[in-house]
This record gives structure tokens, sequence and C-alpha cells, in this order.
């Protein structure tokens, strides 16, 4: 309790961002910086939006979030490298939700390019543009593995422009030249031997411009950057005193849960919750109009009255089984493409010229996937008729906090919201359902924090899915490899989806989020189109860990190692002579994962190895898995993984992101799945929504690269490759090819 009321008091005093509304604003509105979201109180300095200094020491405000990625304690270190800070002297928190954060790199990714191939000069001019444009939106969000691109240069300055007010500040305290004074480990020393601590300086600083464009330390001076440092929150993750969303703890605090339809978007037709009223303890049933709440005493007798509810659901406004849902998608390929973002040469003349022994053709099918963050989703919301507080692990605090206010009737301003460590995220907690109803709840209850907390059945089963997809392939072979290839991928839209959902609005033209993956992949095809087909459906899809390179990823580098086997070529080299010429940086992680893997294309009788490769979120990256027959089943052994971040910031936690990234990306392949029936998701739990376990997972080994110019991040690169290595592993070692997840369908593994 203790600890929930320290977060508290620290974060009200700050206060929120304004934020500039509307869309169509001039060019001045862009440069306009927004205003610094931090409230100091009595005895509390704030240079900048990311930084507050008062009597107990400095505090480094990290507005992305944490949840076991290690990002804030990266983003902690470019700030304290520049502004010369002894590592760990200093606190971090995340940030309010505020436009001064808003993450300048979202909407560069979707712009609809080849991310590997050098910008034109009016690629350049709207890159630049759309790095502003979130300022205006107060677009607060961690994901798209944006958070280090984002904050490399920008937290740099932020750092430095400090260090410098400081000096400055010192520079008057003791009338000196401030090219006299230097800093160390928060503190600035005068040649005579004065010293003043930053802490003693910062009220002195407070009137001191800083300057715009301060220097920044070259790499070969970097103390922190470039190393692997310790995080900031691993103390308090190993010994338990870690505050996460679900540890939220309130004087008088009620808990909640809710059970909306479980056909998803249907409505509540009507209910009978006279026997959850009568148990000892439940407080209040709520009407949240498409399902029902209940707030009592425990959440133990929530979930149990809750489910004591009679209810009668409405019908699901999509087909109600999985076989009618993949032939709506399916039906996608009978309309015209929503793009046709790469269409080098002329591939219908490539294929007219063919003869049928030149071509290789293939279909491809996934399913919808599940977040399950290991965190239920959960929020603690406390109501007092004019104001609310919220308590959530978020990835998006602006919307969080604006559908929060929405749902009450409040005005955002009104709203202050928290966000601590996430138990998982991986997307699902970009959305913002389970903040609205947490506000809901608590509305029911005014003047009493309420914590809402769902069922694992409610979680999985009101996702916000990755989508099902299908891929049609086909290619012209050469003897060297393919000459033209054709790509067709149908799936509902997760841009289009989140963008409603989230923004208000939906973004015109061609959906790089469809293809990515597919048509963004630095290889040399002469002849090389690929089509994305919107398939409409009303299955509530978003973000999920590497987005739609997750099944990309999955088509594109299974059908290369189907190009290759066809013409007997080894599945490495094929690859490398494609990237020749192309990237240079691709290659050399292809090359790199070869040689860690000894690879030679060639594996004893019951062992099979696969390789794959995609360029995602500007991060080449390459895989090789092995499996192994054993009594117990197919089991898989080694994974190998190279991947080049341009500049590798702390190498150790890009290891780590990579491995994070296989797991998930093989729990998926091997025995993900979301199905439906009555319009109702089957899967509910653990045991029937599994995941890799410690006893079947396999040894990891990553190696980092640095040959790119520019830095990218690493949160979801690792999950696209593995899906693809594995199925071609299992060929190689079985000669049965799978062109459908998941592989526990056909292949029974330990």
């Amino acid at each position: 309790m203790g600890r929930a009321r320290t977060i508290a008091r620290r974060s009200f005093l700050i206060g929120s961002a304004a934020i500039l509304g509307g869309i169509a604003f001039g060019a001045y509105k862009l440069e306009q910086e927004p205003e610094n979201p931090l409230r100091p109180g009595k005895g509390e300095t704030t240079l900048n939006p990311y930084l507050l200094i008062d009597g107990h020491g400095i505090t480094i405000i990290t507005p992305r979030a944490e949840m076991g990625q290690g990002t804030q304690s990266t983003l902690a270190a470019l700030v304290a490298e520049e502004l010369d800070l002894e590592w760990g002297s200093f606190r971090i928190m995340h940030g309010p939700p505020g436009a001064a954060y808003a993450n300048s790199t979202l909407l560069v990714a979707g712009l609809p390019v080849k991310d590997y191939e050098e910008r034109s000069s009016i690629q350049q001019m709207f890159e630049g543009i759309l790095k502003k444009v979130p300022k205006l939106m107060a677009l607060q969000a961690t994901g798209g593995s944006s958070a280090m691109p984002d904050a490399y240069i920008k937290m740099r300055l932020v750092g430095a422009a400090a260090r410098q007010v400081l000096l400055a500040a010192a520079a008057r305290k003791w009338n000196v030249p401030v090219e006299s004074l230097s800093t160390q480990n928060g503190v600035v020393h005068e040649p005579g031997g004065r010293r003043a601590s930053y802490v003693e300086l910062a009220p002195l600083a407070v009137d001191i411009k800083p300057p715009a464009n301060p220097p920044l330390k070259p790499a070969s001076e970097w103390r922190y950057l470039g190393k692997s440092v310790p995080r900031l929150d691993q103390v308090a993750k190993v010994t338990g005193t870690a505050a996460f969303g679900i540890d939220t703890r309130l004087d008088g605090m009620l808990y909640a849960t809710i059970r909306i339809n479980p056909r998803l978007g249907g409505e509540m037709l009507s209910f009978d919750a006279s026997d959850a009223e009568k148990m000892p303890g439940v407080r209040k049933v709520v009407d949240l109009g498409n399902g029902v709440g209940v707030i009592a005493t425990n959440t133990w007798l929530a979930f149990q009255a809750v489910q004591a509810i009679k209810v009668e659901w409405g019908p699901a406004p999509y087909p109600p089984e999985t076989d009618a849902i993949l032939a709506r998608i399916e039906q996608a390929f009978d309309e015209a493409p929503n793009s046709s973002l790469r269409d080098d040469g002329d591939t219908e003349a490539a294929f007219s010229a063919a003869t049928p022994d030149d071509v290789v053709e293939a279909e491809y099918r996934v399913p919808f996937l599940a977040h399950t963050t290991m965190e239920p989703m959960n929020a603690t919301a406390l109501y007092a008729g004019d104001s609310m507080r919220v308590w959530v692990g978020n990835q998006s605090p602006v919307i969080n906090r604006d559908k929060a206010a929405e749902a009450v009737g409040l005005p955002s301003d009104a709203v202050k919201l928290i966000t601590p460590y996430l138990g998982g995220g991986f997307g699902r907690r970009g959305e913002y359902d389970f903040t609205r109803y947490a506000a809901l709840m608590a509305k029911a209850m005014p003047g009493t924090a309420v914590k809402t907390t769902w069922r694992r059945e409610e979680d999985i089963t009101h996702d916000y899915y990755r989508p099902a997809a299908i891929a049609r392939f086909r290619a012209v072979m050469g003897k060297e490899g393919p000459i033209a290839l054709e790509g067709k991928i149908a799936a509902p839209s997760v841009t289009r989806q989140s963008s409603l959902r989230l923004a208000g609005f939906a973004p015109p033209g061609p959906d790089r989020g469809l293809v990515e993956g597919a048509f963004d992949q630095p290889y040399g095809i002469a002849d090389y189109r690929v089509d994305g087909h919107f398939a409409d459906l009303d299955i509530p899809v978003g973000f999920w860990r590497s987005v739609g390179n997750s099944y990309n990823g999955f088509f594109h580098e299974s059908f290369m190692d189907e190009m290759a086997h066809a013409r007997g070529l080894d599945p490495v080299e094929m690859r490398l002579r494609l990237m020749k010429g192309v990237h240079e940086p691709s290659r050399l992680v292809l090359e790199k994962v070869a040689t860690m893997a000894d690879w030679t294309g060639k594996t004893p009788d019951g062992v099979g190895r696969g390789v794959a490769f995609t360029y995602s979120f500007g991060a080449p990256t390459a895989e090789i898995i092995e499996v192994r027959d054993s009594p117990d089943g197919i089991r898989i052994t080694r994974a190998w993984a190279a991947t080049d971040v341009g500049v590798a910031l702390d190498p150790r936690n890009i290891r780590a992101q990579i491995m994070s990234g296989i797991i998930y990306g093989l729990s998926a392949a091997v025995m993900g799945e979301i199905t439906f029936s009555d319009g109702m998701v089957e899967q509910e739990n653990f045991p029937d929504y599994d995941a890799l376990r410690m006893n079947n997972a396999p040894r990891i080994d990553v190696e980092v690269l640095e040959n790119k110019t520019r830095i990218s991040g690493i949160g979801e690169p690792g999950t696209p490759p593995s899906m693809p290595a594995l199925a071609n592993a299992l060929f190689d070692m079985t000669g049965k090819r799978a062109r459908t997840l998941p592989l526990n369908a056909m292949f029974d593994f330990a």
C-alpha cells in the first residue's frame, strides 16, 4: 500500500500537457513545441519535460512503457550519458500523458516505402513532416520497436542541454567563465576546488535558456551507451517489490470484474443478476451496455458473481464459424488489391513467357492469434465526481486518459493517469478498452477506488487479435533462383481498424501494414510484385508483436525455401546471391548467422535445420532453427540469430529481446491458434492457448551487428523469421512442407 501511495503522490505533482487539437494546422503549428507537462511542486525544479530535480535528487522521465524490454533503462542512459550522472544515482518515472512525449517515429514507419533503400528528397520531406505531426496528435505511444529511434538524438540532447544550463548556473554562482568548469557524476567542479551538485544548482538554473543544439559526446567517450548496464527495474522485479498495474492497493479499495458479450461486437439483450446480488460481499452489479460488471470486496468473489449472472447475448457481426471466416478472407482475392507497393519489372510478361516446369506455386494460411500477456488486463480508478485518477499499465497514455474521461463524462484534464510497469504488452496494451471499463466501474462507486481485473478467460476471448491471413505466391525459376516473384496477401487490416478505433479516422492510400515483411525485403529479383487485399471482417484485430511481418515473414520466407528446394539450391546461398548489391547489412546478417550455426546445408537423419530472414522495423534479422526427432516427439533444440540495429545501445538487452521474440514466434508457430464456434472464441486459458515452456524451448545464440547507418529498435524483429525457420527445419528433417500454422496440426512435438 505504501508503494502505491508513493507513486500516487509523485505522479500527481505532474499535470497534463496542453494538446494541440485539430488536423489542418499550418507549418508554424508543426514547429511549435508542446507545453512542458511537468508541474514542479515546492522545492522541485524542471529544466525540460524529461528532468525533474528536487531535494531528493534527479528524476529522469522515461515516457515509454516498461513491459520487460528494458526500454526505460536505456532511455535513462541516453540522458545520464550526456548529463554526466553516476549510474543508478537517479530515479526514473514514466511520463504523464502529454504531447511533449509524442513518439515522432511511429507515423514514419507507415510510409509505403522499402525501409532499406535510401530516401528520395520527396520521401525525406514527408518523413520530416510526419515526425512533427505526432505532437499535434499527442501521439504518446510505446510500440513499433520505435522507442530508441525516437529517443536516440532527442533524449541525448535533453541531457546535454541540461548539463550546459547547470554549468551556466554554476558560472553565475561563482562568477567564473563557464568554460573553466567541468562535471562529473552529477557535480559541477571549479578549478579552485569549489563543487556544487546539480540538486544545489537547479533552482538557480530555471531562468537560463537551454542551448538548442548542444554538442553531444562522441561514441568513443560513452560510459553507458554501447555497453550493457544494470537494468534499473531489475532489483525491484527480482525482489518482488516492483509495482505493476495489478499490484495497485489503495485505502478502502473494492474489486471488480467484467463479462462482455462473447460474440465480439454483439449486443447484450437482457440479464438477470439476482443470484449474484445475493452473494455476501457483492456491492454492485453494473450494466455496461454490451455486458455486465460486478463490484465486490475481493477479486475472487467478483469472478464468481459475474459468472452467476444469467445473460442473453445477441449474435456476432461476422460469420460464426472459423471456416466461414477464412472463406471471407479468401474472397478478398476476388477484389482489386488495395496496394501494389512493390511492382518491379513486368511480372505478367515473365509468367506468360515461362514454361510450366519453371513455375513454383504455393498457398499459405495462418490463424488469428491472441496476445496472452502474463498480467491480465486490469486498471484501477478512483472517480470523485469532478475528477478521476487512473492507475493502468498501458502503451498509449493520452488515448487511455482521454477515453477514460469520455466514458465518465469528464474533460480530459480532469483525469490523472499513472502508468506503472506492464506485465507484458505486445501491442495489446496499446488499446484502451480495459481502462474504459475500469472508469465505468469506478463511476458506479463514487469516492471509492475500484480495481477491475479481467478473468483470463475474458482476456483471451476479448482480445484485439493478430488477424488470420492467406497468401498466394508463385515464381518463375531460373537456374540460380527466382527471376520473377508474385505474392498476393489477404487479411483484415490492422491499420484501418486500429486507426478508426484509436484516432477516429482511417488513413487513406495503400496499407503498408498489410504487406510489410513481403514487399519490403532486400532481394534483387527483376520482376517482383506484391499485392495486398483487404478482407472485410468485423472481428477485432490489433497490433500483435511485429504486426504484418508476423504473417508475411512466414509466407515470404517459407516460399523462399520452397523456391530453393525446387531447384536443388542451398537456401542460404540462394538468399545471399539475391541480396548481393541490394542491401549489404542484410547480406552480412545472413552470412553471420550461417557462420554461427556452421551451416553446410546438410543434416543427418533425425535432425533438421531451417533458415529465414526478415527485414522489419529497420532491423535485418536472420535466424536458423534446429529440430531433432526424439522418442517423446520433435524437439526444437537450437536457435541462432543475427541482427543489425545500426547502433547497439545495450547489447545485452538487444540479445534478450531477440531471444524473447524467438520464443514468442515459436510458441505461435507450434501451437498458437484462435478459432470460432457459434461466433465465440473457443480458446479460454493456457491449457488451450499454450506457449513453449522451459523444457521444450531451444538454446539460443544471438549476435548483434552495427553495419547500418541508422539506429533501429529491436522489440519485434526477432519474431517474424522464427516461424518460417522452424517450418523450414521441419521440412529439412521430414520432407513434409507445412503451409498452414500452427504446426502441431501436422507434427508431434515433445
